[in-house]
């Protein structure tokens, strides 16, 4: 198995970033749809079904299968002989960065899923202030993968 993981390296790797990319895609979107929903839209009418029915597909059919790539080919990079030294302090902090993350992905899942009851208790700035935290922790990520502090 380790044999196959470090001839298809590359090949998983590529997809991780792939995945990666889509995932934040996502990420980055939701909130400001959330955003535009609690401030133009409201909770009932034409509009909001429009928009709760794209925000679920934002969420199920391309941020959830990112997520789930996401983690699949990061497991696979992990498990690869040679690729990552647990003994440093990056692996670690790459990690709390994707837990976060991912903690991050389902608490706009729920958000999502509010607004389809037709619930939300939170502004648009909240939205607004929530929609960095992918950022932030994009930057935590990456720095930790390419600087290797």
């Amino acid at each position: 198995m380790l044999d196959f993981l470090a001839i298809a390296y590359p090949w998983v790797k590529a997809l991780h970033i792939m995945s990666v990319i889509s995932w934040m895609a996502a990420l980055f979107y939701l909130p400001r749809l959330l955003v535009h929903h609690t401030e133009r839209v409201g909770l009932e009418g034409e509009t909001h079904s429009l928009f709760t029915m794209m925000e679920g597909k934002l969420a199920n059919v391309i941020m959830r299968p990112a997520m789930i790539a996401t983690w699949i080919f990061g497991l696979g990079l992990v498990m690869t002989p040679g690729i990552v030294d647990w003994s440093m302090i990056w692996p670690w902090t790459k990690l709390v960065g994707v837990v976060l993350m991912t903690v991050f992905h389902v608490w706009l899942v729920r958000r999502v899923k509010s607004f389809a009851l037709g619930e939300n208790n939170l502004t648009g700035r909240q939205y607004r202030m929530m929609n960095e935290v992918p950022t932030l922790l994009m930057i935590l990520i990456v720095l930790s993968v390419v600087v290797k502090f």
